[in-house]
């Protein structure tokens, strides 16, 4: 009998895995949080020629739900609804967004696909707010007024195993013509709070906010759908009939579960 138990427990397991060999970090994970957070600011205080109206910037679960909604979608492409802000946030009315894809999954790091973005700043020039080549994602990462930022990876497996990493920013940056902050030699002039490495800090606006709310286009939206019934139909389905194919093995053969 304790053979046919290991024989159903090893089924049950064969049924229930969904095992990944890399798992990104959940937008709720502390540590990919902090570090999405700091590598962002990091670039805004060591901006060149350094701002005067660089507001620190904190995370807004919000826009990490975006984020982790668009990322859902595995397609290496804006998001389609950024423009219906009501879609992308409930509260702001600007989004903006930066987009990273790299493989294979094992080496994706936050600090370095935020890097990528940063480092086109070699391509930029603040004179004459012209890109020699991308930069887009260089001066969103540093636009003075965005404050807010939430982050998610996803890995996807259309083609090739790869990551998908998505940063949502609000208010959103990149108005044509405009320089991405204001550069004098004072920092934080107009900071109402406390100024630190040249980023204006306001406990107020720094705030977290919980938001109970979901995009209407999210994926995961129809999939729990199907899951469910994946859940409460066809895995039990499944169990009985891995249970009567057991039990009529060992009933016909009954030395198959013998072992010495």
């Amino acid at each position: 009998m304790g053979s046919m138990v290991e024989v159903l427990l090893w089924a049950w397991i064969i049924l229930d895995s969904g095992v990944c060999s890399v798992l990104m970090p959940e937008i709720t994970d502390g540590k990919f949080i902090d570090e999405c957070v700091r590598e962002h600011n990091k670039a805004r205080s060591s901006v060149s020629p350094p701002a005067s109206n660089m507001l620190y910037m904190t995370w807004d679960e919000g826009l990490a739900i975006t984020a982790r909604a668009w990322a859902r979608h595995c397609v290496f492409e804006h998001n389609i609804y950024l423009k219906d802000v009501r879609r992308v946030h409930p509260t702001f009315s600007s989004v903006g967004e930066n987009l990273w894809t790299g493989y294979p999954p094992s080496l994706f790091n936050v600090t370095r696909a935020i890097k990528r973005w940063v480092d086109e700043k070699d391509h930029y020039n603040y004179q004459t707010t012209s890109c020699s080549k991308v930069c887009g994602h260089y001066t969103q990462v540093v636009w003075g007024t965005s404050y807010k930022v939430g982050c998610a990876a996803q890995l996807c497996n259309r083609q090739i195993d790869s990551v998908i990493f998505v940063c949502n920013y609000a208010p959103g940056g990149n108005i044509n013509g405009w320089q991405p902050y204001e550069s004098e030699s004072e920092a934080c002039p107009g900071c109402t709070g406390s100024c630190v490495d040249r980023l204006c800090r306001n406990k107020e606006r720094d705030a977290p906010r919980r938001y109970n709310w979901t995009p209407d286009w999210d994926p995961a939206l129809s999939a729990a759908g199907a899951n469910y019934v994946v859940i409460l139909v066809v895995r039990p389905i499944a169990l009985m009939f891995t249970f009567i194919a057991a039990y009529a093995v060992h009933y016909f053969y009954p030395d198959v579960f013998c072992y010495e």
